[in-house]
């Protein structure tokens, strides 16, 4: 496999019911640790009616004023809720505040829990809208500073006339947009539109019931079809949970959560043929020689580490330091060096 070049970790952003504000806090504080200890990236999900992130640019502008240096990325934001423009502002708005660290994934299609949210986000039948790809090709236009009608259409404001666009106009942007892909379908879109590649744990399984057969064949397929191969980006997810610095508690914890998901592994499920990695426990000598074995992983030099939900703050860390100080340089990575976090 290729030397790792870069490792970054997605959190949940868990919070209490009764404190929001509190778990919103501790994911602020891990994006924070993750930096000082010397990761790549830092990646949030965005949830909708959960206990967990509901809009990641916010999150994201605010963990910008306590980092300097790591990438902050959204995996992912479903585009079917968003407007383009209005979600192109608040990115643009925190990739501004970042100094350009911005990565945002996005996926597209009906969003989750739309069956209850649909009429309190749309006006009229929600039923009827195109919430498919159409909608990030627009976030992207938006990104990339097109101007607004033709070359004489200004707009006046207090001080200033200028022709009108997306602001803040962050340049860059909108080459930094990621597609979560799970199937040939949208592999191909992503590729053809210029998207990096993010690929998880859930896939589809198309002509085998293999989950990383399938993964890389995916992976290849984005590779092939992409109009950016020069730089093209494509990070692979995994959740890692290493069980040497844990106490005893934590390690059973761990071992629990991987028996409770290990049912879903090994077949697909339903008309999707969805297929799930089987996460990884146990010593990082255990760990490493799993991640070896990895015929997806040997495809890619980006390694995401997918916390679970509902863990502690401690536990979050204990992984983060396991996986980045032993695992990531058996696989090829450059050991970390500690890095200053900003006030």
């Amino acid at each position: 496999m290729a030397a790792l070049r870069s490792i970054s970790f997605l959190t949940p952003g868990n919070y209490d019911d009764d404190d929001p504000a509190g778990g919103l806090e501790q994911t602020l504080r891990l994006i924070a640790f993750g930096e000082r200890a010397g990761y790549d990236g830092a990646w949030v999900r965005q949830r909708h009616l959960e206990h967990g992130i509901s809009s990641a640019a916010v999150v994201l502008g605010a963990a910008s004023q306590r980092t300097s240096t790591i990438e902050l990325g959204t995996a992912v934001i479903p585009i079917g809720y968003e407007s383009p423009w209005r979600l192109g502002e608040d990115l643009a708005t925190a990739d501004v505040l970042s100094g350009g660290r911005l990565a945002v994934g996005l996926s597209a299609g009906t969003p989750p829990h739309a069956e209850l949210l649909g009429a309190h986000v749309f006006d009229g039948d929600w039923t009827s809208y195109d919430l498919g790809h159409g909608r990030i090709e627009r976030l992207k236009h938006h990104l990339s500073g097109a101007y607004l009608g033709d070359e004489g259409t200004v707009i006046h404001s207090p001080g200033n006339v200028q022709r009108p666009r997306l602001q803040p106009y962050s340049p860059g942007l909108d080459s930094r947009l990621w597609y979560g892909g799970g199937s040939s379908r949208s592999i191909r879109w992503a590729a053809g539109h210029g998207l990096h590649l993010l690929t998880g744990n859930v896939i589809s399984g198309e002509g085998t019931d293999d989950f990383v057969t399938a993964q890389v064949n995916l992976i290849r397929l984005h590779r092939s079809l992409t109009t950016r191969p020069d730089d093209l980006r494509v990070a692979l997810g995994r959740v890692i949970l290493p069980t040497d610095s844990a106490d005893r508690a934590s390690a059973e914890r761990y071992r629990a959560y991987k028996r409770e998901r290990d049912a879903r592994v090994g077949v697909a499920h339903g008309d999707r043929r969805t297929l799930f990695a089987p996460d990884i426990v146990g010593t990082t000598e255990q760990i490493v020689e799993t991640l070896l074995a990895d015929a997806a992983l040997a495809e890619v030099d980006e390694l995401r580490l997918e916390l679970p939900y509902e863990f502690a703050e401690a536990d979050y860390e204990q992984v983060l330091h396991d996986v980045l100080t032993v695992v990531a340089p058996a696989l090829g990575r450059r050991a970390a060096e500690p890095q200053p976090t900003a006030a």
